[in-house]
C-alpha cells in the first residue's frame, strides 16, 4: 500500500479532534483518538478478553444503584484531542440510543481489560488521562493464569490515581458504590 486512504488524512492542519470520530465511517471498529492521533486496535480480540469484558459489564449493570448503568465499547471525550474507548464504563447519563460518547463528569468508573497490545495504554496513558479528566475510579483487569485480577485505583490529590487494592477471587468495594463480584464467574 503506497498511499493512505483519503479518510485517514486529518480534516484540518491542527489534526484530528474528538468530534471527528463521528464522521469516519470507514475507520476500523474500536478507533480511538489519543493526543490528536488516531489509534486502531491492530490485534484481534481474544476470547478471554471478550468473555471477561462482557461478563463484567453485565455483572456491574446488575449491581449498580438506580440512576447508573454499565455499558461496553463506548468512548469518553476527555478533551478536544482525546476520545478514548473504554472496555466497560459506568455512567449516570440517561439512555440515549443515538449517543456515541460520554463526558468524564458522567462517568464515575472506567474499566479496561488488558490485552498485550493495550497494556501500555491501559497501565500508563489511559491511567493518566482518565485521572486528569477527573474520573474518580479506574479498574484494570489483568489475565493472571487465565484468572482475572483487578487493580483498583481511586482519584487522589493532584488529579492522579492512587492504588486502592488488587483483587483476586472476589472484588468487594464500597466505592463508587457497594459491590461484590465473584471474579471466577467471569471466566467459568
Amino acid at each position: 500500500m503506497d498511499e493512505l486512504p483519503e479518510w485517514m488524512y486529518p480534516p484540518r492542519d491542527e489534526g484530528w479532534f474528538a468530534e471527528d470520530l463521528d464522521h469516519l465511517p470507514e475507520a476500523p471498529k474500536h478507533t480511538e483518538l489519543i493526543d490528536g492521533v488516531l489509534v486502531f486496535r491492530g490485534w484481534p480480540q481474544t476470547s478471554w478478553h471478550s468473555r471477561v469484558g462482557s461478563r463484567l459489564t453485565c455483572a456491574l449493570d446488575e449491581r449498580v444503584p438506580d440512576g447508573l448503568s454499565a455499558v461496553s465499547g463506548m468512548t469518553i471525550t476527555l478533551d478536544r484531542r482525546n476520545r478514548v474507548e473504554a472496555d466497560t464504563l459506568v455512567t449516570r447519563a440517561a439512555y440515549d440510543g443515538d449517543r456515541t460518547w460520554f463526558a468524564p463528569e458522567e462517568v464515575p468508573l472506567v474499566v479496561e481489560v488488558v490485552l498485550p497490545e493495550t497494556a501500555h495504554r491501559d497501565h500508563g496513558v489511559k491511567l493518566r488521562k482518565y485521572a486528569e479528566a477527573g474520573i474518580p475510579h479506574y479498574w484494570v483487569v489483568e489475565n493472571e493464569g487465565r484468572q482475572p485480577v483487578v487493580h483498583v485505583y481511586e482519584l487522589g490529590p493532584g488529579a492522579a490515581y492512587v492504588p486502592a487494592g488488587i483483587f483476586r477471587g472476589v472484588l468487594e468495594r464500597r466505592v463508587p458504590f457497594p459491590i461484590a463480584i465473584d471474579l471466577t464467574m467471569l471466566v467459568d
